[in-house]
């Protein structure tokens, strides 16, 4: 192990004693179009404080599958993106709400409590079909509607936002 990684390491171990979150490591620089720009309260970028995400850095979060109906959609759609939590840990995110933008400027704010495991997450395909601009892509921000009743309500149908291009993390 070099000496780097083993201080790396070591950092990582003492921030976790302390009771801290694990040390971020830096996302890797986005090398084609950038589809979603995160910033605020955030320990992870690629620089100058915000973390870009090409599609292929996106994807690297890791995606979760999800078999729902919408209010939007006919019948039940497969969804496939990142989780909501996954983004958020992955960042170092700290905060209590995601401030969350559409390419035509409507905002919505998500509370922190949102996301958790098994919760909302931010839809790349449906069907194994990217979501294009004109399908609400190229990011959704959709919740498991048919797994529990509390995601049926007008309050969650309104941050479901679509057309994602930026975030922001606040305290």
């Amino acid at each position: 192990m070099s000496f780097m990684r083993a201080m790396a390491v070591f950092v990582q171990a003492l921030a976790i004693g302390w009771g801290c979150s694990a040390v971020a490591e830096p996302l890797p620089k986005p090398t084609d179009t950038v589809i979603l720009s995160v910033a605020g309260s955030i320990a992870a970028t690629t620089g100058s404080g915000v973390a870009e995400f090409d599609l292929a850095g996106f994807e690297s979060l890791g995606t979760k599958t999800i078999l729902t109906t919408t209010i939007w959609t006919e019948g039940e759609v497969s969804f496939r993106g990142v989780p909501l939590k996954t983004l958020l840990d992955r960042l170092g995110a700290k905060g209590s709400i995601l401030r969350v933008w559409a390419l035509n400027d409507y905002t919505v704010d998500v509370p922190f409590g949102d996301a958790v495991e098994n919760g909302p997450i931010l839809a790349i395909e449906a069907d194994g079909k990217p979501l294009s601009v004109r399908d609400k892509g190229p990011i959704w921000l959709l919740y498991p509607f048919d797994d529990d009743a509390q995601y049926q309500t007008e309050v969650i149908y309104a941050r479901s936002i679509w057309q994602i291009e930026r975030m922001e993390v606040l305290e």
